[in-house]
Formats: structure tokens, C-alpha cells, sequence
């Protein structure tokens, strides 16, 4: 018996023999300028809040880069665990991206707080001047809104307070300022571990699981009909990533995308003194049925060295390699 992806398939190539549009997969995505030596980025606080020394750790690696650096005002706020009140953190995003002179967006840190501004970002203004945005973590919430309501290629990518070592610098140098159309494979000591093989295309999307889940119900996810999805998270129970993974499925994305993609999940655990599961059983258990590409260990998410991965552009991934190629550079 034929899946519903498959029936979706064969329509597709029905219309297209009778010369009636075919389903679309994939809407077009507006791409920001490439980086340069010399340009200007902001640095903004959308989630947790940073210290003056985590503020210098950030112009020093920027600066290594030969990147001015411009603070948002709000940069050194503090309200809670949150970088200062909602409208004071949207209102930073805002303006970095009214300001000419800036040419990229950082996220300082993550922590909690991204999907709290939303509803609060200027997405006319914004909608106008696409910029690079990158970081990861609950910074998911602030990418996947820029590209479901500007549908801005966003980056999936260092924070200004991670480790800038070699690995990651090469990807993000590859990605942003040299636009390179990039394979990402996992060195030798990453393991990749395929839960169905094959090969699929797609707009490639995702992030943090729990911001990710969080956000379903919402208008701030894309249409998620043959995208690529990748997730990943840490500090998680293995309980809580099959409820995030049951969520998106109850959801009905699970069943729209044409790839799965988990990259690490560092410090997931199990309680061993009472029946449970490990993390691959249950990705195999929520995955496998769907009998599309998927895998597990990328080098995406919480970890020393990572990909930066360029949310809204077409790829092609290899599950039996566990491979990402991109098919388009994410820039201009």
C-alpha cells in the first residue's frame, strides 16, 4: 500500500503530464548580503542575559573575524534570567535591523526568553532590510519567525558566546562571507548512526526541539510540506524528547516533511532504575514509520564543533552517509 508522501508524489507527476501546476514543496526565500572584512554587527540579547566579561569574550572574537562591533542598547540588561524587559529586547532587534550601518545580527547568548518578543518585532520594517541572523538554542524561536513571516534564510550557528575554534569558524566563513554551496560531514569522531537511509531535497529547517515544539499551535512555524527538519537540544529526559517529537507529530508536521535530521542531545538521560528507553529507540520508534531519509548525530546543536546551517535553503541530504549538501548558496 502506497503512504500518503507517496500518493502526494504521484499526483505531483499526474499534474505535471497534464500540464496543470504541480504541488508546490518549497516557496522562494529572501537571501541577505554576504559578510565582509570591515562590515559592522550587532550584537543584541533576545533571551538570557550576559556579563561585561561574556561582552568582551564577544567583541574579541568578532573582532578576529575583522568585524566592527555596534551594541544594542539593551545589551547588558537585566530582568529576571531575561536580558531585560519584552519591549526593550524586541525593541533592540528593531533597531538593528533599521540600522543601515549593520550588515549582520548576533545573538549573544540563549537561555529562554526568544518567543517572548515575537509578537513584538517591527516584521514591516524588518521585512525590508534581510540581514544575516545567526545563533542557536532558544534563538530557534527568533529564526524560525524572521523566516516563516519575512521568509528570511536565517543561520543556525555559533552564539557570541560559544567556542569560535577552528571547526566551527571554517563552516561559518564557508556559509557567511564565502557563500559557498557546502557539504557538511561529520569528522571521523562524530559518529553518524542512519535510521532509514536514502536520499531526499528540501528547504532545509529547524533548531532547538523544545523551542521548536513549543512554537506549534503558532503562527511563527513555516508551512512545513517537503522540508528537510533538523532538531536538536540537551539536558533533556528521553521522556521529554519523545514528547517533544509526539507533539510535532500531533501537530501534523512529522508527516509533511521529506527528511529528519537529529544532531546531538547532549546530557539526555534516563533514569536506569526504572524501565524507559534510550534516545535512539525512540527516534527509531517516532521516525522510522515516517520511511524517509533520517539520522542521527550531525554535528548540530550543543557542542564544541558545529555546523551553521543556513535555515530556508534547498539541500540534499544522504541518510545512509548521513551527509547535507547544499544546493544553493545562502547569500548574496
Amino acid at each position: 500500500m502506497k503512504t500518503r508522501r507517496q500518493l502526494l508524489q504521484g499526483l505531483g507527476l499526474m499534474l505535471l503530464g497534464t500540464g496543470l501546476p504541480a504541488i508546490a514543496t518549497s516557496s522562494p526565500v529572501v537571501k541577505p548580503s554576504r559578510l565582509r572584512v570591515g562590515d559592522t554587527v550587532g550584537v543584541v540579547a533576545p533571551a538570557g542575559w550576559i556579563t561585561k566579561e561574556e561582552l568582551k569574550w564577544i567583541a574579541f572574537q568578532l573582532s578576529q573575524q575583522g568585524l566592527k562591533i555596534k551594541m544594542a542598547s539593551h545589551l547588558l540588561d537585566r530582568y529576571g534570567y531575561l536580558a531585560g524587559v519584552d519591549r526593550d529586547r524586541a525593541a533592540d532587534i528593531n533597531a538593528m535591523f533599521s540600522d543601515s550601518e549593520v550588515r549582520a545580527i548576533v545573538a549573544a547568548a540563549g537561555g529562554w526568553g526568544s518567543a517572548r518578543i515575537l509578537p513584538l518585532l517591527d516584521y514591516n520594517t524588518i521585512r525590508n532590510n534581510p540581514k544575516i541572523v545567526i545563533g542557536y538554542s532558544d534563538i530557534t524561536a527568533l529564526l524560525l519567525a524572521l523566516y516563516s513571516q519575512c521568509g528570511f534564510v536565517t543561520f543556525h550557528g555559533l552564539l557570541g558566546t560559544s567556542r569560535w575554534n577552528e571547526f566551527s569558524l571554517r563552516y561559518l566563513q564557508k556559509v557567511l562571507f564565502e557563500g559557498e554551496k557546502v557539504l557538511f560531514e561529520n569528522p571521523f569522531n562524530i559518529r553518524v548512526e542512519t535510521i532509514t537511509g536514502g536520499r531526499a531535497r528540501g528547504q532545509i529547517v529547524g533548531g532547538n526541539l523544545s523551542v521548536l515544539a513549543g512554537l506549534a499551535g503558532s503562527s511563527y512555524l513555516p508551512d512545513w510540506s517537503g522540508k528537510i527538519l533538523f532538531v536538536e537540544d540537551i539536558n533533556e529526559d528521553i521522556y521529554r524528547v519523545d514528547r517533544f517529537l509526539t507533539q510535532l507529530k500531533l501537530a501534523g508536521i512529522l508527516e509533511r516533511i521529506s527528511g529528519f535530521i537529529f544532531g546531538q542531545c547532549g546530557r539526555c538521560t534516563v533514569d536506569d532504575e526504572k524501565p524507559t528507553f534510550n534516545l535512539w529507540e525512540v527516534l527509531v520508534d517516532q521516525i522510522q514509520p515516517l520511511g524517509i531519509p533520517a539520522w542521527y548525530g550531525s554535528a548540530i546543536g550543543h557542542i564544541r564543533n558545529q555546523f551553521t546551517i543556513a535555515i530556508g535553503v534547498e539541500v540534499e541530504i544522504d541518510g545512509d552517509r548521513g551527509t547535507i549538501q547544499m544546493l544553493e548558496s545562502a547569500v548574496i
